[in-house]
């Protein structure tokens, strides 16, 4: 696979320009980067060009036709103004990701409208330079295997990604519910690569995306993001494609707690899940609240409502197998939270395994060669496996 990281007006003057919101890193820094990160990708190879002016962006993107697989393109403040952008992408048809160091939709009113959105096959902002190795990874997955986004409601960001093995079905089907503290800049594409594993080991996959807070438009945060995670469970079960009697659900961070409580949601509505699995999850959320986790992420999340009533630990029993699986030296959620479940899950009759990782952080899951997301792989893919 061959990339075009492409970058538009004043990146060259990253490092020194406003460091409080692009950072220290360097332009050179950053091709360096990117090309660090492509290779662990598998990318073999990364072209770079990045300029002021908007005709040589265009003449670029022109001559990439043929030559590149994949364009991960910041266009600077082009972003809100240049239509003549847009049509370049939409021209040449190659996948392009539209990339921002910056969180553009809590900035200005005037940074949060791009005009060449519209043409990108996906956009990921907000998470730094870190930004453009997301972008990496979504091209990767995209190139990979064919991938159905269908929409389970008619908000923009409440679809599911649909992946189906080689051959005829129906499969058993696996659910992942992406993390991000419930934040509207951390999307589905975090699982896009487990996803891929999934169905490489043989069933089908649904990739989960839900309302967020702070999302433009709102309508994320609290019982609505719930509730969307059980309606795109429940939508992917109606798939002809998918096995309903055998699936499994598993959730990160956030999503774990949303995933759980769409289990709880779900109770005598759909066949029950052979396997729901907690991956470092933010499941007790009055505890969470009260140690101020994720900088006041469960705080802004559960808003006016009762956390009593969306944390799994207060909605156990599920009635379901649950495996919970944490890293000890996990920074972002406390692995007490993962102890919290299993003591409430236990008392209340659930059958529950907890599954350490010593030295386990809390990304790793994220990297399906990682041993913390091979241990959550088997499990999904044993418990809706025939006599699993």
């Amino acid at each position: 696979m061959r990339v075009l990281l492409l970058n538009g007006p004043n990146l060259n003057l990253l490092g020194t320009r406003r460091p409080e919101v692009y950072g220290t890193t360097t332009l050179d820094d950053l091709e360096t980067l990117v090309r660090g990160w492509a290779a662990d990708l598998g990318v073999t190879h990364v072209q770079a060009y990045q300029s002021n002016h908007e005709g040589h962006l265009i003449d670029r993107l022109h001559a990439a036709r043929g030559g590149v697989d994949g364009i991960v393109f910041n266009p600077g403040a082009f972003t809100h103004t240049s239509y003549a952008l847009h049509d370049a992408i939409e021209a040449v048809e190659i996948p392009t990701v539209e990339t921002h160091i910056s969180d553009v939709e809590s900035r200005e009113p005037w940074r949060r409208r791009s005009v060449v959105r519209p043409a990108c096959v996906h956009t990921v902002y907000g998470r730094g330079v870190e930004s453009y190795r997301w972008a990496l990874r979504h091209l990767v997955a995209r190139a990979r295997r064919p991938v159905e986004r269908l929409r389970y409601a008619d908000g923009a960001e409440q679809f599911v990604d649909l992946r189906f093995p080689d051959g005829s079905g129906p499969w058993p089907l696996a659910v992942l519910v992406h993390g991000g503290f419930w934040r509207h800049q951390w999307t589905s594409d975090t699982t896009e690569l487990s996803a891929l594993d999934l169905v490489d080991r043989g069933v089908a996959c649904a990739n989960v995306e839900y309302r967020r807070v702070g999302e433009a438009g709102g309508g994320g945060g609290g019982r609505a993001s719930v509730e969307d995670v059980a309606a795109a469970v429940r939508f992917a079960l109606e798939d002809p494609r998918v096995d309903a009697a055998r699936w499994s659900i598993a959730g990160h961070s956030a999503g774990g707690q949303l995933a759980l409580a769409a289990v709880a949601s779900l109770r005598d509505v759909v066949a029950p899940p052979a396997l729901a699995v907690s991956m470092a999850g933010c499941v007790d959320l009055e505890a969470a609240i009260a140690e101020g986790v994720g900088d006041g992420a469960a705080a802004a999340y559960v808003g006016e409502e009762d956390p009593a009533a969306l944390s799994p630990v207060r909605l156990v029993p599920l009635g379901v197998p649950l495996t919970a699986v944490h890293g000890r030296l996990d920074e972002s959620v406390p692995p007490g939270q993962s102890d919290s479940l299993v003591r409430a899950a236990t008392a209340a009759g659930d059958d529950i395994d907890l599954v350490e990782f010593p030295d386990g952080h809390h990304f790793e899951f994220l990297d399906p060669a990682e041993p913390m997301w091979q241990a959550v792989a088997e499990r999904l893919v044993a418990g809706v496996r025939p006599g699993g």
